[in-house]
């Protein structure tokens, strides 16, 4: 069986933030966050990883991240190309945003060729995620079904006191398989609660602060760049009607589709990890000031490369 590689989506555009925010400092060593998942990961048991981004930021990236880490983990560089679409479809042309976590993972296809694990690059998911997920992958194989894996936050680990966020909340079977994902995608902090938005109502609902949540940390087999191509037509189909400028293939749709299909089983890897992420500007100063506070625990060296 293969190795898991670690697979880190880079391409997005952070119009909400202001910059490349992949590759932004987060410490006065010049890592990024992306740094700090890499370690992580490294320690966990990860070897290889693709880094999936856009072609015009390769020498930056090469520049910032490869010259620290290339003599420490092998890194692979995937493009996502927006005109990276199958054969008989074109781009609108008046279309410059992405189309997505899943079209993502269509970019990297041939980078990856057996199980991997799947993370945003500006997020923060603490090393216990790192080592579920590693030893998920190494030990689970699929068989008549796709075998499948997420690591579930509680929410409270994860919201922005800076405004609103979307999440994933997950449902869950009495066994921790993942049942359906509800895209949430007004959530804020409200004194000691946090609600969302239901447009439905016309009305703030408050959610379970111990709730299980998505953030986009997913384990898979080879079989999910089989299906994330099968069904890339399909949204294309209805996306190009319907919202041809905006429309995005998300990850997620991939698998709720397979879920319902009975194709495939994702089991909730649940860790009481705290997810620190940046939304807006406001949320770094957060993250700068927890993760210098983990390097004082000990948690992680001053100089994280340095050995």
């Amino acid at each position: 069986m293969k190795k898991p590689i670690l697979v880190i989506m880079a391409a997005g555009m952070g119009s909400r933030y202001g910059g490349l925010k992949q590759i932004d400092s987060i410490d006065e060593e010049g890592n990024a966050i992306m740094d700090y998942s890499i370690y992580d990961a490294k320690e966990a048991g990860f070897e290889d990883i693709v880094i999936i981004i856009k072609e015009e930021n390769l020498e930056e990236f090469k520049h910032v991240i490869g010259s620290r880490l290339e003599d420490k983990i092998r890194i692979h560089y995937a493009f996502q190309d927006i005109n990276d679409l199958p054969e008989g479809y074109e781009k609108p042309e008046e279309r410059v945003k992405p189309w997505g976590t899943a079209h993502a993972i269509y970019s990297a296809k041939d980078y990856i060729d057996g199980p991997f694990v799947v993370i945003n690059a500006d997020d923060y998911y603490g090393r216990e995620a790192f080592k579920l997920m590693y030893n998920f992958l190494s030990q689970t194989a699929d068989d008549d079904l796709y075998r499948y894996a997420m690591v579930g936050y509680q929410l409270k680990n994860t919201v922005s006191e800076t405004g609103y966020v979307s999440r994933g909340v997950c449902q869950l079977d009495q066994d921790d398989y993942l049942a359906d994902i509800v895209e949430r995608t007004q959530i804020k902090v409200d004194g000691a609660a946090i609600v969302y938005y239901d447009e439905a109502k016309d009305e703030w609902i408050e959610l379970d602060q111990d709730q299980l949540v998505s953030m986009n940390m997913w384990g898979f087999s080879k079989s999910f760049i089989h299906e994330v191509g099968n069904g890339f037509a399909a949204f294309l189909d209805k996306s190009l009607l319907e919202d041809p400028l905006k429309g995005e293939y998300f990850l997620p749709f991939v698998v709720s589709a397979l879920l319902k299909e009975n194709k495939a089983t994702v089991k909730v890897l649940r860790t009481r990890e705290k997810w620190y992420g940046i939304t807006y500007k406001e949320d770094k100063q957060g993250v700068v000031d927890a993760l210098d506070r983990m390097k004082n625990e000990g948690k992680y060296p001053r100089q994280l490369w340095e050995a």
